[in-house]
């Protein structure tokens, strides 16, 4: 029998990292490349960034990737 796994949902941190530092969300999509909107949809979890874009944040943000997104796992 097939092992059902976890439907894995992906969070982030980065409201919390960008408020620290007082930004926008213009702001922040100016400096990754992107527009206000894709910032909005990640921020809201309605959209995963590509990992080219995660790692772009997190060089922005002078941090691991790990330390802006992580996974939570939602039992099947």
């Amino acid at each position: 029998m097939a092992k059902t796994l976890p439907h894995l949902k992906i969070v982030n941190r980065l409201q919390v990292l960008r408020a620290e530092r007082k930004m926008t969300q213009e702001q922040l999509a100016k400096e990754v490349g992107v527009t206000r909107a894709t910032i909005i949809a990640i921020e809201g979890g309605g959209y995963n960034p590509s990992l080219e874009l995660a790692f772009r944040i997190a060089r922005y943000f002078d941090t691991d990737i790990n330390h802006i997104f992580s996974i939570e796992e939602d039992e099947p």
